[in-house]
């Protein structure tokens, strides 16, 4: 079944029922990429029509089910319910987006340069022209921080941007070693995909060329960007309203890192919120129970509901940093 889009071929893969929510999931294949076998899946959760679009970015090891759950529970779901127009991308071979040719050698840059401005064009086109708001985790955010960074989003096809867990600033000085940082590229080219079930991370892999690209960016001399662009310091020009978002109990995204990725962020206004015990919170929320948590569900989700319609302070403890 085809879907009506000016933009490149689009299928609708699926339309169901999801817990009294609308599920459409459609397959974009924009062939923008210089692998034109690229198919990304994005579903769409409703609960009627019209809502102001908001586009859900999941993290590594994951899917779409990060942010509703077949049972319809989830973030993404809370936001339908709310009246929001909710659209959830899944990255090149995760979940319903099949495997590119090249899925080995996806990275990040791949994501922020072509498939991002995709997705938006595709979400824009579907609501009438109206700008989404975007909300990314740990992976996600740091993909959106590319984007943003690189200038591959822009205040045009960006309402604000909403991070969770995602940071770069986390040193690891073994890496600074050559001699250390050679032999990791080594072991992970042995070992091929990252595998998430394995690992025990996730239900998903991950590419190859993901790892080596964090391994440049953390190695000697190395640098958040491509071999283009320099995304940190493209941060620092954003024009994108920001929420950041950081977990005091977070030891695999500290909060402290997630905040200078806020401190970078050139946008106003700009938020920094950190979910602990300090700011009220009922505990120190760690890297996935921020989101996915009974406690999360009644403390961090009718935060983020305001955060979209207000575009103001969605607590008492967020930090304005302009």
């Amino acid at each position: 079944m085809q879907s009506s889009s000016a933009l490149f071929p689009v299928t609708l893969h699926s339309a169901e029922l999801c817990a009294g929510l609308n599920e459409d999931v459609y397959l974009l294949k924009p062939g923008n990429s210089p692998d034109p076998s690229v198919t990304l899946a994005v579903t769409r959760l409703s609960h009627g029509k019209g809502g102001v679009p908001v586009i859900l970015l999941h993290g590594s090891f994951s899917n779409r089910r990060f942010w509703c759950s077949p049972r319809g529970v989830g973030l993404g779901a809370m936001l339908a319910r709310e009246g929001f127009d909710v659209w959830i991308a899944e990255m090149r071979g995760h979940g319903l987006s099949p495997r590119n040719q090249a899925y080995n050698s996806n990275t990040v840059a791949d994501y922020a340069r072509y498939d991002l401005p995709a997705i938006a064009a595709f979400v824009m086109e579907q609501t009438g022209g109206q700008k989404p708001h975007w909300i990314g985790h740990s992976l996600g955010g740091i993909t959106l921080a590319a984007a943003i960074g690189g200038e591959y989003l822009s205040e045009h096809e960006a309402h604000s941007v909403t991070l969770f867990g995602a940071q770069v600033s986390r040193v690891y000085w073994p890496l600074k070693l050559p001699p250390v940082a050679w032999g990791s590229r080594f072991v992970l080219k042995r070992l091929g995909m990252i595998p998430g079930r394995r690992l025990k991370r996730g239900p998903e892999d991950e590419p190859l060329g993901l790892a080596l690209e964090t391994l440049r960016w953390h190695q000697l001399f190395g640098r958040f960007g491509d071999a283009d662009k320099d995304w940190w310091f493209g941060l620092s020009q954003a024009k994108v309203p920001l929420l950041a978002v950081a977990g005091e109990g977070d030891h695999q995204d500290p909060a402290w890192c997630c905040r200078k990725l806020a401190e970078q962020y050139g946008a106003t206004p700009r938020y920094f919120l950190s979910l602990g015990k300090s700011a009220g919170f009922s505990h120190n929320f760690g890297h996935v129970d921020m989101l996915i948590s009974k406690a999360a569900q009644e403390e961090v989700w009718p935060l983020v509901c305001h955060w979209l319609r207000e575009q103001d302070s969605p607590h008492s403890a967020a930090q304005r940093l302009d």
